[in-house]
Parts: structure tokens; sequence; C-alpha cells
């Protein structure tokens, strides 16, 4: 099969590129390359915008799938410039429902329940609570009569592979930094939950739905964990670490547990990569100093983006 890949290039998209790679389909990454200066992954490759829809469709009709990975991620990233991200999370993904009637496989997000108590699973009421997660919650709805599977994903963690960017903007591998960098972990509060889940388990959900007839949306993650939980996890990696405990609430309110049974069940789904796997490869990478600049701006969505607000605006052709 012919497989498109949009926003391949990415930190997702990195571990996905590898696994297709692996199998007989032919595939194609279109990606605006962002946060990177070049894509040097052997694999056949479009440089284009995905809110450039003329250009996009040359190539969604060449395909007979469609992985759907382009989007600003993150609360604060999207934060910067509602207009812009409505474009990229919202309209261009109800554009692709409109002019494309073959498989969609589409990236959502756990963050759409926003605040709730309880073990929420695909039925639960949505309760978004940023742009970001409005966004996506949106583009589910676009989806709901097209031949799409939506794969609602927790907090990713871990490294992806050899060529994409690693972030360090999501918690277990922030966490991981701080306890390398300051030898301490300050955690606010810490008794919000959030849903756990390495960057190569999603990568393995989607591949092995690329040729499947499943439809509809499916929770994904490994493991509900409280934020001090993991702490204190982390902390067993680097022993000498002192923890730093506020009862101050940190300002993101999200808090959420979440139920992947449904893709344990029809989609025969299961997490292989534990917590401490991406513990472990985070801190190797920084062990032997193997990022020059782990403060470097591009590794963290939001201040990178900072850096050129302005220029979202304008299509990438």
């Amino acid at each position: 099969m012919n497989i498109l890949v949009v926003g391949g290039s990415g930190y997702i998209g990195g571990a996905i590129t590898d696994l297709l790679l692996e199998t007989n389909h032919k595939v194609l990454v279109y990606d605006s390359l962002l946060y990177e200066d070049s894509y040097r992954k052997v694999v056949d490759f479009i440089y284009g915008d995905m809110r450039d829809t003329a250009k996009l469709k040359k190539y969604l009709d060449w395909s007979d799938v469609v992985i759907w990975l382009g989007a600003l991620v993150g609360d604060g990233a999207c934060a910067l410039n509602p207009d812009v991200s409505v474009q990229i999370n919202q309209n261009t993904v109800k554009w692709l429902s409109e002019n494309y009637d073959k498989r969609i496989i589409f990236m959502s997000t756990c963050s759409v329940y926003g605040a709730q108590d309880g073990e929420l699973n695909e039925d639960s009421p949505l309760n978004p609570l940023s742009v970001y997660a409005v966004t996506k919650a949106n583009a589910e709805r676009h989806l709901k009569d097209n031949n799409a599977i939506i794969f609602r994903l927790g907090t990713i963690f871990g490294v992806s592979d050899l060529f994409s960017r690693i972030r360090m903007d999501l918690v277990v591998n922030l966490l991981t930094l701080k306890a390398f960098m300051d030898n301490k972990l300050s955690v606010f509060g810490g008794d919000q939950f959030r849903p756990l889940l390495h960057v190569k388990d999603v990568a393995r959900a989607v591949v092995a739905n690329v040729d499947t007839d499943f439809t509809g949306v499916y929770n994904l993650h490994r493991q509900n964990v409280r934020i001090i939980d993991l702490a204190y996890q982390i902390r067993n990696h680097f022993p000498d670490v002192e923890m730093q405990v506020s009862e101050m609430q940190f300002q993101d309110t999200r808090n959420y547990r979440v139920s992947s049974d449904k893709a344990k069940n029809i989609l025969k789904w299961k997490s292989i990569y534990s917590i401490d796997d991406g513990i472990d490869e985070v801190k190797e990478l920084l062990e032997n100093r193997r990022i020059k600049d782990v403060m470097n701006p591009r590794y963290t969505n939001q201040t990178f983006l900072k850096q050129f607000v302005p220029e979202l605006e304008k299509i990438v052709y």
C-alpha cells in the first residue's frame, strides 16, 4: 500500500516511519520541518505545509492510507496563536474529511477529557480545557463519518528514533532532565494524574492498524501515574537527587485517568515499553552528552514557537 505520513518528521512520526520502513508498504513523508533544519532519513519526502491543500491533494490521491500527525501540539504552544492553532489542528482535518475517502489514522489526545474524576473511557464526556484540547476534540468530530481510526494519546515519553528531535517538555522527559541537571526535583501538589505512554508504543499501534478495518476512537496509555509518584520513580534512577514537594498547586489544572481496555480488547494492542525504559533512554543521552545543548529551545514546543509566532500565519510552500 501507499502510505502518506503527514507530519512524519516529528517526534511521533520518527518512530512510526521506522516501523513502516520494515514493512513492504511504500512510504512518503509530507512535512514543513517546523522544528528541523534538515530531514536525512532514507524515506521519500515532500516539503510542504499541511494548509497548502492544493499541493497536499496530489499526494493524498496517491496514497491508500494517510497517517495524520501534523499539528501544533501542547497547551502552551497552541495558546501562542489560537487562530493558527485552529487552522492547523482543526480546519485542515475538516478539509481532509471532505476530500479523502480512504483510510485515515489520526492522532488525538487524552487532554480532551480535561479534569475529571474516575477512570475515563471513550464514552466519557469531554471537557477540553485548552485551545489544544478543543481543536483536537473538534477534529475528532469532523472525522466521525470517515474511515478513520482515532487514537487519544496519553502523555508521551521516551526517545523516538535517531533523526527526530527529542521533546523535553513532556513530564517524564522533563523531570528526568531536571534530576540530571539540578540534582533536585521540585513538585507542586503532585496529586494530579497523567496517563503515560512511550512514543514507540504509539508507533506500534499505528502501524498495526494501517490495513485493518477498525474505526472509531481508542484511548492509548500504559499507566495512570500521579506526578508525585513519577518524581519518586525518577529519583530511583538518580539516588542523590533531593526531593522538594510543595503544597502549592501547579497551574496546569488537568487531572485525569483513562482506560485503554477498548484498544486492548478490540485491537489486541498492549504497551511493551515501561516508564523506567523511557527514563533510562533519556538518562543515557544526558549522561553520555549525546545532546550538545539540552536547553536548546527546539526541544520545547512553546519556547521554540515563541521565537516566530507571526511566521506561523504564513503557509510554507
